[in-house]
């Protein structure tokens, strides 16, 4: 049950300590190997996306704000630009890239309230900061590592014990959460002792803040940019003894009673790494660019669609139920652009059906406009199934029902997709992912083909600026 006030107040000079002690008495040797092998897919993934945002929209407005800053020789490098940034605008840029497609890492929730799938996108707020103190300070690829997997574990567990509201009344996990896990990855580099890792940790909380009626438009990547440079702003005002209170989550006026109402300290009290987020219960890997909620729908799809050998003009009409939560988040039944279609269900069975695949090309504001497209769109139909509402919100399930021409029906139901952690995707597939990010991105074969290589043995980097270089023009 959540926590209510007195709860708050009786834990005050606990949980958010508790959080500290974490990151402060966590190392390296401490993150199960499996965990570690995990993680290095994410962060590949990151780094690939990161790739790829460069040269969305959203990455060439960022460029031209940040290039008219003054900024010169920075530290840390803006991924897919020429840009040198200090460490937390380095930070904004990479977390806008990695987020700007929509097509990064997914947390799975675990709880029957909680809505499967719709907490954070560990990712996109954590690595960059890690990866910009890592890189201004020169750390090894096993520093980077153990920042962002205490960042990740902290994000993780303040998304999964907030009150539900908080998502649902319009919040964006992956702003507000992902802070907090800027914040703890930036803290742990620089090095800040308990005091000030809780101001820090407060300071974040203040800056806290996403809306999720800006999904469909830039301000959602421009969400994980800002909770970036927000943690690493965070430890750097913390280091300089910036005065901030010491029991930012639970306090009656914290984090978790204002922006959610409440929280589920089982959740995270005493939880931390037990067990690691990454091993329990998971984290997801697109493989499209898509919300994560048309996932299992478009797993499912494929499946029908090579079984049955089905062709566009074949199809009358398609129903897509799932549960109430679902239609709540893809929001654009008929989308106009690339970043509605990330949260069209409707567009996301079109192309599918039309095309045969959803990768980035897919996904452009040509395609979306094609007129087969819209056509196609007109004839998926797209609500609340009651069977779907049953299963609970802790998975993501999904029926698709195919009315043919010729009066035949083809049905399905998936609760997960590819990706999830109940059919993961391997090493190599996120790095044949990473390559088509860089294809598109047009990232020199050479570069892409060493950074996989790298990640592939992170732990023995020296110095993770090898690797950033590899990232940059």
């Amino acid at each position: 049950m959540p926590a209510d006030s007195t709860a708050g107040t009786s834990s005050a000079a606990s949980l958010t300590g508790y959080v500290a002690d974490f990151i402060l008495a966590t190392d390296y040797d401490d993150i199960p190997a499996a965990v570690i092998e995990v993680g290095k897919k994410s962060i590949l993934d990151g780094l690939g996306l990161a790739l790829s945002g460069s040269v969305a929209h959203s990455g060439k407005i960022v460029h031209e704000y940040l290039a008219a800053q003054g900024f010169s020789a920075g530290p840390c490098s803006a991924i897919g630009m020429s840009l040198r940034l200090p460490p937390r605008f380095a930070a904004f840029a990479n977390g806008v890239g990695i987020h700007a497609d929509d097509y990064d890492d997914t947390q799975l929730a675990v709880a029957k309230d909680r809505v499967y799938g719709l907490l954070t996108h560990p990712t996109a707020p954590c690595l960059p900061a890690a990866l910009a103190i890592g890189e201004r300070d020169g750390r090894s690829g096993r520093d980077l590592m153990l920042a962002y997997h205490l960042g990740v574990e902290v994000e993780c567990k303040i998304a999964e014990a907030i009150d539900p509201r908080h998502y649902q009344h319009g919040f964006h996990a992956t702003a507000t959460c992902g802070t907090f896990a800027a914040a703890a990855a930036a803290s742990k580099l620089v090095g800040l002792p308990k005091e000030a890792l809780l101001r820090a940790l407060s300071i974040a909380g203040s800056q806290s803040a996403g809306l999720r009626e800006n999904f469909g438009t830039m301000t959602k990547p421009f969400h994980a940019g800002r909770a970036a440079e927000s943690g690493v702003f965070a430890a750097d005002l913390a280091q300089l003894g910036w005065t901030a209170a010491p029991n930012i989550l639970e306090a009656g006026r914290g984090f978790f009673k204002a922006a959610g109402g409440g929280w589920d300290d089982t959740s995270i009290n005493g939880v931390l790494g037990h067990p690691w987020t990454f091993a329990s219960p998971g984290v997801s890997i697109k493989p499209h660019p898509s919300g994560s909620l048309t996932h299992p729908g478009m797993t499912k799809m494929l499946e029908l669609i090579r079984q049955h050998a089905i062709r566009a003009d074949q199809v009358e009409r398609v129903k897509v139920g799932t549960n109430q939560n679902m239609p709540n988040a893809l929001i654009h039944h008929r989308p106009q652009n690339e970043l509605q279609a990330k949260f069209s269900m409707e567009f996301c069975m079109a192309i599918l059906l039309l095309d045969g695949r959803a990768n980035l090309p897919e996904f452009t504001d040509e395609v979306v406009l094609r007129p087969d497209v819209r056509a196609m769109i007109e004839r998926i139909e797209f609500g609340v199934h009651p069977r779907a509402e049953a299963a609970g919100y802790d998975r993501m399930t999904t029926i698709i029902e195919i009315e043919m021409k010729d009066g035949s029906r083809i049905e399905g139901s998936s609760d997960f997709g590819k990706g999830s952690p109940i059919n993961p995707m391997s090493f190599d597939e996120v790095a044949e992912k990473f390559h088509g990010c860089c294809a598109f991105a047009k990232w020199p074969r050479t570069n892409a083909e060493r950074i996989v290589e790298i990640l592939r043995n992170l732990e023995q980097l020296p110095d993770v600026r090898e690797l950033t270089a590899l990232l940059v023009k």
